[in-house]
């Protein structure tokens, strides 16, 4: 029975370290920076709530953003919003997330399922009040959490909007489910008996009745306007539980059901929802807040190496010349008399291959190696040739690729004529244009590491019969011969006797 106590107010406890399994207090999202603030909030018991809050760096005093809290579930800490504040972040809604009392890193004993977790949310929400840089509040919560959102948002109808993930109906209903579920041998009756047995210990050890956690109750006293959403396999909370209160929610709701159980992690369809949904009732600016990073050079999305960083100041006018395209957010190939190498344009004013490469070299994905004049550097021809795989031709009277490069002057002009071989789009299939492409080429290569490895197996297995089956041949045919060999020494031998 105490262990049928402690798995209602004493679940596991979250053990965690905010070094690491939390964001980082700077970082970078989508291009912008944001930090995470850590403090400490009291609630009406005197506990000390462990608080995070993500936000744009440096927002101007005159600038408000709406703020939404996550409220994490049974055994649960705030290093469950992680997701949240990188989904909502980037549409300038900050996120503010706890440890509720007796969760995680803060104060407290027990847990109460949403009852007490009810004057955490409060004291947070007071002190978001007091700052000035929020605007509008919205709640998000998860399981318990969902169901303390629930009853608070009955009570403080200033929350724009609410995000209520598998919610529980009814503690005391639960508690009857989770037996059958769990399939736990026991009659009717004696379940009904040890429930409120149950509900006196708690009560005097936790401060609060089970019998009191009805969300249905609350639901038709709700205004707020409110998402739910319930995994479809979810056989802990199960999805009636949030159809109960769907019903009797009296605001403005929506719900949406996907695959998955009660842990599982919830589909991308559904995070859209959310953003959207929290947008449309928070009302953040549209234009972006958070501080811009410094520029990155991609190629087409893919990070280049910091070396490319910048062309040196003291190139010829030659190569003064070559288009900083490497920092453009979009390249395009365009058809005409100018050059063309997949994505990139060879501007037309470049006159030696020289220009050529440098302006392919500063928008690759690797590092090339620099030689030659200081004025006008080269790319190593070879070098070139085996990454782009294609062919540069030799000049006349040069008696390798390399030496046809080194007549070339630093302002340009040459002694040879060389001319660059244009590269079909095709040589450029292998180099990932966006990180969710360097991800798929990423999957695509384990897998064909993969599948050669089963090739390689199968052929090592077929070898390895075909050697069994060579060795049992020979065997068999040694054998045959012995036979023979012995039916041959036993005809001698009986024509010997009957000679005699």
């Amino acid at each position: 029975m105490e262990q049928l106590v402690n798995f209602v107010i004493r679940p596991p406890r979250a053990d965690y370290s905010p070094s690491h399994d939390l964001l980082e207090q700077e970082f970078v999202l989508k291009g912008h920076k944001y930090e995470r603030k850590d403090l400490e909030v009291q609630n009406s018991r005197g506990h000390a709530l462990q608080c995070s809050h993500y936000k744009p760096q440096r927002v101007p005093e005159d600038t408000s953003l709406p703020c939404v809290i996550y409220c994490h579930g049974n055994s649960g800490c705030r290093a469950d919003a992680n997701e949240a504040a990188i989904i909502l972040l980037p549409s300038n809604i900050t996120i503010f997330t706890l440890d509720f009392s007796g969760s995680g890193l803060s104060d407290g004993d027990y847990v109460s399922l949403g009852w007490n977790e009810m004057e955490d949310l409060k004291a947070v929400v007071s002190y978001l009040r007091t700052d000035k840089q929020v605007s509008r509040i919205g709640l998000w919560g998860r399981s318990m959490g969902a169901v303390t959102s629930l009853m608070y948002g009955a009570q403080d109808p200033s929350i724009a909007g609410m995000v209520l993930d598998s919610p529980f109906s009814n503690l005391f209903d639960l508690m009857l489910e989770l037996v059958d579920v769990y399939k736990i041998r026991l009659p009717k009756f004696t379940v009904k008996v040890a429930v409120q047995y149950m509900r006196k210990v708690i009560q005097k050890k936790a401060q609060f009745d089970i019998m009191d956690l009805d969300a249905v109750k609350v639901a038709d006293k709700c205004f707020i306007p409110a998402l739910f959403g319930h995994a479809t396999e979810d056989l802990f909370i199960q999805p009636h539980h949030s159809d109960l209160i769907f019903k009797a929610y009296a605001g403005d709701k929506n719900i949406i059901k996907f695959e998955g159980d009660h842990n599982s992690p919830r589909p991308q369809f559904y995070y859209d929802s959310i953003t959207i949904f929290f947008f449309n009732v928070l009302r953040p600016p549209i234009d972006p807040v958070a501080e811009a990073a410094p520029d990155s050079l991609y190629f087409e999305g893919f990070e280049l190496d910091d070396d490319f960083d910048e062309v040196p100041n003291n190139l010829s006018s030659q190569c003064d010349g070559v288009s900083d395209l490497a920092r453009s957010d979009s390249l395009q190939t365009q058809s005409g008399d100018s050059t063309s190498c997949s994505h990139l344009e060879v501007p037309k004013h470049l006159s030696s291959p020289c220009d050529a490469i440098l302006d392919v070299a500063r928008n690759s994905t690797l590092q090339r190696e620099i030689v030659g004049s200081t004025s006008c550097p080269q790319l190593k021809a070879k070098e070139y040739e085996s990454y782009y795989n294609c062919t540069l031709p030799v000049a006349n009277g040069a008696e390798s690729i390399d030496d046809s490069w080194e007549g070339i002057s630093p302002n340009g002009a040459s002694d040879t004529s060389v001319q660059v071989s244009p590269c079909s789009t095709d040589d450029f299939a292998l180099v990932p244009s966006n990180p969710l492409d360097e991800e798929r080429m990423l999957m695509e290569a384990i897998a064909a590491s993969l599948k050669d490895l089963s090739i390689r197996e199968t052929k090592d297995k077929e070898t390895l019969d075909n050697s069994n089956t060579a060795d049992n041949t020979a065997t068999s045919r040694l054998e045959s011969l012995s036979q023979r060999i012995k039916l041959g020494l036993f005809k001698g031998m009986g024509s010997r006797r009957s000679t005699r």
